[in-house]
């Protein structure tokens, strides 16, 4: 997971693999191993990579995921974690369920809590 979010993060700035190592001290084939997960950074390297790929540690880790919420005409931006990202996405692959989510939260958690026991 840190591999394909350093990989992202990196096209997004567009930079090269050797690029990148020489920002961050490491060579092209650290970056390589580093993107294929054959091999987590040091925290040092962490660091240098959070700050030359300007995001912040956690969301580098894929701890968290930028989203945007709009709400009555007015947008926020707030930070969901990738595990409830996965469990929102799963979710809307089941449209009646999600409507009744949506339309009856309390409700509807409560009973799928009671098929659960």
């Amino acid at each position: 997971m840190l591999g394909t979010e350093i990989k992202k993060a990196r096209k997004k700035q567009g930079l090269t693999q050797k690029e990148l190592g020489d920002l961050i001290g490491v060579s092209k084939s650290s970056i390589n191993y580093f993107e294929r997960d054959g091999r987590n950074p040091t925290l040092d390297h962490l660091l240098k990579l959070s700050e030359v790929l300007n995001l912040p540690i956690d969301l580098l880790l894929g701890l968290d995921q930028p989203v945007s919420i709009i709400a009555e005409d007015e947008e926020y931006k707030a930070r969901i974690s990738s595990k409830d990202m996965k469990i929102l996405n799963e979710i809307k692959l089941y449209p009646n369920l999600y409507r009744r989510l949506c339309d009856d939260t309390k409700r509807t958690v409560k009973l799928i809590n009671i098929r659960l026991k």
